[in-house]
């Protein structure tokens, strides 16, 4: 699993984060979150998901 964050849409809220932290870094100088890794871990993946699945702008884009 891949993921990717759409920063035209990121509010930079940080949910992401709390959710997953080990994949979403914040970045407070551009204050939007980043991806950690190019390849989501197998024991992640759901996190990921969940934090796709709350992200009020739907800027997290999971590639399966």
């Amino acid at each position: 699993m891949k993921v990717k964050i759409d920063y035209d849409l990121c509010m930079g809220d940080k949910n992401c984060n709390k959710v997953c932290p080990e994949v979403f870094a914040y970045d407070e100088d551009q204050l939007v979150s980043h991806v950690l890794v190019d390849e989501v871990p197998p024991n992640l993946e759901e996190l990921v998901r969940k934090a796709a699945r709350e992200c009020a702008p739907g800027a997290i884009i999971v590639e399966e």
